[in-house]
């Protein structure tokens, strides 16, 4: 049952009209609503020459439609490529060059139209000559319909997979700026997905409030395969709204989300224990949670918080305890299969509680980088642990506690945002000399983009021209909040930027 789609299917097959996406003001999706639209999209993709292990890149808006396309991707064996509906045509036409997809589908009226005129210009895969990619829409009707595409056709038989065959491919970057396609397995996705199951309690009495994007790995895999797998129902929210959250809570069992829900929730000033009746686990990652709120959140709620921590490579990582001590400021244990260790720059292990950077290795961690054999190898030890570019330390129960990020990274509302591609735009632009971008601390997003940019000589800079630069190249939550127009940036004896310094300056820390 190496095929991801055989073993979630094997949990609800055997009562296949439960309820699964309960979508607002519409009629609720079961199991076998999506099992059926999920073999009318493989089919469709099948007619549109998708063979295993072809990329198909979707950028949709979430909805019930976007789910039967990844399950669909993984009965044919193609690997899903996600993207989030904010980047703008320049930032797709990177994946496309990058990841040559034999399929891509927009959302209905997207900015990238199906149409030739319209399309992004991408190199097609060299044994592919200059053939195209297929463009489909999620249209219910039109030129590139997929639904209109899939009408009438079934592709219900499930194609057998490997462990290691490819299943996703999502993209994550580092200092370099240049964008990264994390290749995930069948075998690494199951692993994480039968681990958090059982970790979390799982059962299909469980409702599940859904409020994340679907094009990462924690509203696509951590959410919905552990529904999935007890055939548990879940309201499935286009997006975290106040309101449309706290009616959901009436119902559900289960939450997760990134710590900008719970300051959200924390700021409504009657939210409290009358909206948690129902609910058994509040669920937080993607961003460091602060005690502050992990504190509030409990005094407000009497419900505790509980914190794992992951990343695209990896899926989920650590965990605190479903039963026991959930602690501030700790991400909690290895999950099962899961070796965890923190080593010094040599590659030593070190003692409990000594900082350094965190190493894992498991069923869970991903494939490699697609098309970047040297990055990969630079990620791994020759014992298969893989360096996380997380600083951490350990304590005497094997609890993990973040300090930080080797590189730059800023996560702001639980979205990865990565400094060198932000700093890459403005260097571009006319009258910028050079530019540092850091993260500085935001109450409701957790971080939020700081840009310090220095005047090319002989020019004189507004914010309006710092703002201008990143206009229609960036999505919108990667554009600066703040920005420092300075004489000059901070540097060490070797010329680095110190952007510690910066940091610490403006309240960071």
């Amino acid at each position: 049952m190496a095929n991801l789609y055989d073993l979630l299917r094997s949990r609800f097959e055997g009562d296949p009209e439960r309820p699964f996406l309960a979508v607002p003001e519409a009629e609720p999706r079961s199991y076998a609503d999506l099992d059926s639209r999920s073999a009318a999209f493989a089919a469709a993709l099948v007619e549109s020459a998708v063979e295993p292990g072809d990329r198909v890149v979707v950028q949709v808006d979430k909805c019930p439609d976007a789910v039967a396309l990844y399950l669909a991707c993984l009965r044919i064996g193609a690997v899903i490529v996600p993207l989030n509906v904010a980047y703008t045509a320049e930032e797709v036409r990177y994946y496309l060059d990058d990841a040559t997809p034999r399929v891509v589908v927009v959302r209905p009226e997207p900015e990238f139209d199906p149409e030739p005129e319209r399309r992004p210009e991408f190199n097609p895969e060299p044994e592919r000559g200059s053939e195209p990619s297929t463009w489909l829409t999620l249209d219910e009707e039109g030129h590139g319909s997929l639904p209109e595409l899939a009408a009438g056709r079934s592709h219900t038989a499930v194609l057998p997979r490997d462990t290691d065959d490819i299943a996703a491919m999502l993209y994550t970057s580092g200092t370099t700026g240049r964008p990264k396609g994390a290749m995930l397995t069948h075998g690494n996705l199951a692993s994480n997905a039968l681990a958090l199951n059982s970790l979390w309690g799982f059962g299909p009495q469980d409702v599940l409030l859904h409020a994340l994007p679907v094009f990462h790995v924690h509203g696509l895999f951590v959410a919905l395969h552990c529904a999935m797998l007890s055939a548990a129902k879940v309201i499935f929210l286009p997006r975290f709204d106040t309101r449309a959250v706290r009616r959901g809570l009436r119902e559900a069992t289960v939450m997760m989300g990134v710590p900008t829900f719970y300051n959200r929730l924390l700021a409504e000033p009657d939210f409290g224990r009358g909206d948690c009746t129902a609910m058994r686990l509040f669920i937080s990652g993607s961003a460091p949670l602060s005690e502050t709120v992990f504190r509030a959140f409990t005094e407000r709620t009497g419900h505790t918080i509980l914190e794992r921590y992951g990343m695209t490579e990896a899926g989920m990582i650590t965990s605190n305890p479903l039963r026991g001590d959930r602690k501030a400021g700790s991400v909690g244990f290895a999950l099962p299969d899961v070796d965890l260790r923190v080593v010094d720059e040599a590659s030593k292990e070190l003692e409990p509680g000594e900082v350094g950077e965190v190493e894992a290795r498991g069923p869970n961690l991903f494939a490699g980088y697609w098309q970047m054999e040297e990055k990969t190898r630079a990620a791994f030890h020759a014992n298969g642990f893989f360096r996380t570019g997380d600083i951490g330390s350990l304590d005497s129960e094997g609890r993990l506690q973040l300090a930080g990020r080797a590189s730059d990274m800023i996560i702001s509302g639980g979205f990865n945002i990565y400094p060198k591609e932000i700093e890459l735009c403005l260097d571009e632009a006319p009258g910028i000399g050079e530019s540092a971008v850091v993260g500085l601390p935001d109450a409701d997003f957790g971080e939020q983009v700081a840009a310090f940019v220095v005047p090319a000589p002989g020019h004189a800079l507004q914010e309006t021209d710092i703002r201008r630069a990143v206009e229609g190249r960036l999505a919108r939550f990667k554009h600066p909040k703040q920005i420092f127009i300075v004489d000059t940036l901070p540097r060490n004896a070797m010329g680095k930027v110190q952007k510690a310094a910066l940091r610490k300056a403006h309240g960071g820390g």
